[in-house]
C-alpha cells in the first residue's frame, strides 16, 4: 500500500466521530481523575459500570430505531412499568425471580408490538405514538402502585444479577455485553440490519426495492420493549426494589447517548460502537460530577446541553455547505454565438 493511500487512511480514522469522542472521555476521565482522589479506582470504575448498564440498553436498542428514522421516547416509562410488573409476579402471584423474568420479557415485547402496531399500522409518526405510550406506560405504573407500593426484600440469588460480581465484574455487565454484541452484529454484519439504514434515508425508496419495511420497523420497536423489559430486571436487582417511578427520564439519557456517539436524528446514519462511546461520556460525565461534589441538577443540565450541542453538530455540515454554495461566485455567463 503506498504512503499516500496510508496517510490518507490514518486521516479518515483520526476525523471519524468516534475518534473525537473517545478523546473526549479520556479528557472526561483525566480531568475528573484529577478532582477525585477515588475516580480512577477499580471499585469506582466497577460502579460506572453497574449504573451505565440500564441507560447503555436502552441506547443500544435505540440506536436501529433511530437508524430506521423513529424515536422511542417511552423506553423509560416502560421499564418501569415492567419493574412493577416483576414485582408483583413475583410477590403477589407468586412466581419465582426466573419466571417473573420470562413473563416480563412477554410483557416488554408485547408494549414494543403496540409501538409498533400504531406506528406501522396505523402510519402515525413515531414521535407521537411513543409520547403517548410514554404517558399510558408511566400511568399505568401509577395505577398498579397507587403511587406508593413498592417491591422490596427479593432474594439473593436475584440480588446477585445487580449487585455482585462474576468473574471478577459486575453481574450485569457481562448480560450487557452479549446484548452489545448481538446488536452490533444485527445492525453492521447482517444484511437484516444494513436494511434499517435504507429505511431511515428513505423509506419510499426501501419499499419500492423490495424490502419488507413494515416488518423491519415492527422488529425494531418489539427488539425495543423487550430490551426495555431486560433493564427493569436488572435495574430492580441492581437497586433491591421496584417503584413506580423507576427510571425516570432514562429515555433522556439513552437519547443523547445515541446522538452523542453519531446517529442522525433524521435517520440512516450511525454506529453501535458510537452509541456505546456515548454511554460511557454521559455515564463518566455523571459519576465525575458526584466525585466533584456537584449538585445533581448539573448533571441533567450538561446532558441536555450534550443533547443540543449533538444535535447541533449533525445539522451543522449541511448549514456550511449550503452556506458555502451561495457565497460562491456565479460563473460569468457565457457569450452568445453571433451569426454572420
Amino acid at each position: 500500500m503506498s504512503a499516500p493511500v496510508q496517510t490518507s487512511r490514518w486521516k479518515a480514522i483520526v476525523l471519524r466521530h468516534e475518534t473525537a469522542l473517545l478523546a473526549v472521555v479520556v479528557i472526561e476521565w483525566l480531568c475528573f481523575n484529577a478532582i477525585g482522589p477515588r475516580f480512577g479506582s477499580l471499585d469506582n470504575t466497577f460502579d460506572i459500570l453497574r449504573h451505565s448498564v440500564e441507560i447503555g440498553l436502552l441506547a443500544l436498542v435505540m440506536t436501529p430505531v433511530i437508524l430506521t428514522g423513529g424515536i422511542d421516547l417511552s423506553v423509560g416509562s416502560l421499564l418501569g412499568l415492567c419493574a412493577i410488573l416483576f414485582g408483583k409476579l413475583w410477590r403477589d402471584a407468586g412466581l419465582s425471580p426466573l419466571t417473573a423474568g420470562g413473563c416480563t420479557l412477554v410483557i416488554g415485547a408485547l408494549a414494543g408490538g403496540l409501538n409498533a402496531g400504531l406506528i406501522t399500522g396505523l402510519r402515525l409518526p413515531p414521535l407521537i405514538v411513543t409520547l403517548g405510550t410514554y404517558s399510558l406506560f408511566r400511568g399505568l405504573a401509577e395505577a398498579i402502585t397507587r403511587g406508593a407500593d413498592t417491591f422490596t426484600n427479593f432474594p439473593a440469588s436475584f440480588l446477585f444479577l445487580g449487585q455482585e460480581r462474576w468473574l471478577g465484574l459486575p453481574t450485569q455487565a457481562w448480560l450487557f455485553g452479549a446484548v452489545a454484541a448481538g446488536v452490533w452484529l444485527l445492525v453492521h454484519r447482517t444484511t437484516f440490519g444494513r436494511s434499517f439504514r435504507a429505511i431511515g434515508f428513505s423509506p419510499e425508496g426501501a419499499r419500492y426495492a423490495g424490502l419488507p419495511v413494515q416488518r423491519r420497523l415492527t422488529l425494531v420497536y418489539v427488539l425495543a420493549g423487550v430490551i426495555a423489559a431486560l433493564a427493569a430486571v436488572i435495574y430492580t436487582a441492581r437497586l433491591g426494589q421496584a417503584k413506580a417511578d423507576a427510571a425516570t427520564g432514562y429515555e433522556l439519557f439513552a437519547i443523547t447517548a445515541v446522538v452523542l456517539g453519531g446517529t442522525s436524528i433524521f435517520g440512516g446514519v450511525g454506529t453501535v460502537h458510537g452509541t456505546l462511546l456515548g454511554v460511557a461520556a454521559i455515564a463518566v460525565l455523571n459519576n465525575g460530577l458526584v466525585h466533584a461534589r456537584q449538585p445533581r441538577e448539573v448533571a441533567g443540565m450538561l446532558t441536555g446541553a450534550l443533547l443540543l450541542l449533538a444535535l447541533s453538530g449533525s445539522v451543522a455540515p449541511k448549514l456550511w455547505a449550503a452556506w458555502r454554495a451561495r457565497s460562491r461566485p456565479s460563473p460569468p455567463p457565457t457569450p452568445s454565438s453571433t451569426t454572420s
